[in-house]
């Protein structure tokens, strides 16, 4: 089956307040995790919200990986989108994950761009949780 791209729709919890409300630090992270993906990073922005918070948005040559952070629920919402055959969205989800020391995700995988035979176009959702193994400095 043919597919024009993979967006990865993530929901992390159970995540790292200090990490999730420092713009500074997520931007690296992404940046990482578009490396990790092998990605080619295009542009980058992220912007912290007062009190707290944070969105940002790396834009790479297969397309976007993007975040809104709530550190007060230790919640992320996190999108990769990616479009080609060289890049690997999937190795770019699990980096952050782990970098954001996410406790739990529920991943929905969608292959976007699927061609019909009438030239029309639609999708298809591979959904999961995962329990992930990390303990956040929480004892």
């Amino acid at each position: 089956m043919e597919t024009i791209g993979f967006h990865y729709v993530v929901e992390a919890a159970g995540c790292d307040e200090e990490i999730l409300q420092d713009a500074d630090r997520i931007r690296r992270i992404f940046l990482e995790a578009a490396k990790a993906g092998s990605m080619e990073v295009k542009a980058s922005y992220f912007f912290k919200f007062s009190p707290t918070g944070v969105s940002g948005m790396v834009i790479v040559a297969e397309s976007h990986i993007s975040i809104h952070t709530w550190p007060e629920k230790r919640y992320a919402a996190i999108d990769v989108y990616t479009c080609g055959e060289t890049a690997d969205p999937e190795k770019a989800v699990d980096y952050i994950l782990d970098a954001i020391k996410a406790e739990y995700a529920h991943v929905s995988e969608i292959k976007r761009g699927i061609e019909e035979d009438d030239d029309t176009f639609t999708h298809m959702i591979l959904t999961w949780e995962e329990k992930l193994d990390r303990k956040n400095g929480r004892g």
